[in-house]
């Protein structure tokens, strides 16, 4: 009996139903849930809000990958940000928040942003969508590929901050 750990979502063979992009970017976001399952989990609630060496906590991670799809797939969907998600965006450092609460965020916005990349599959991708305040141009599928690189970016951030906390209990 082995104990082998499964492969990377994108190498399971699933979601061929749905085309190479969206599939792409649904994948992202589940080994991302995956990894900071694995790799933050353990981290009690003071670890999770540490500041190790004045970095942002994991919690500002986990929180602004929620977040931040969020307001990306809304840009995606031609809308704009409502005055919630503007409010989410200010307190993503704030206040300190429990593991089973940002766990709970985590996987609620995934499976969130997963209906809604999965609504988004029929688009065109070259479709002109603009963001932020400043209306910065992109596409459809600049938006959805920039939801997969930029949840990995903050899944390594918050990875590598665990790790520091981890070391600094065995210190």
């Amino acid at each position: 009996m082995t104990n082998a750990k499964p492969p990377e979502p994108w190498l399971r063979g699933t979601l061929t139903e749905i085309p190479a992009v969206a599939r792409a970017v649904l994948h992202a976001l589940q080994m991302a849930q995956e990894d900071l399952t694995a790799w933050c989990g353990g981290l009690s609630d003071e670890e999770l809000n540490a500041r190790p060496g004045g970095i942002a906590p994991v919690a500002f991670h986990l929180r602004h990958i929620s977040r931040s799809a969020d307001r990306l797939l809304t840009y995606a969907e031609g809308r704009s940000l409502d005055q919630k998600q503007i409010d989410d965006l200010n307190s993503e450092l704030l206040p300190p928040v429990t593991q089973s609460e940002l766990f709970a965020e985590l996987s609620s916005a995934c499976e969130k942003s997963a209906d809604r990349i999965q609504r988004l599959v029929s688009a065109d991708l070259e479709t002109v969508r603009s963001v932020g305040s400043r209306q910065l141009p992109t596409t459809v599928g600049g938006l959805l590929v920039h939801v997969a690189e930029h949840t990995q970016r903050h899944v390594g951030q918050a990875i590598t901050t665990s790790k520091i906390l981890v070391a600094q209990r065995r210190a």
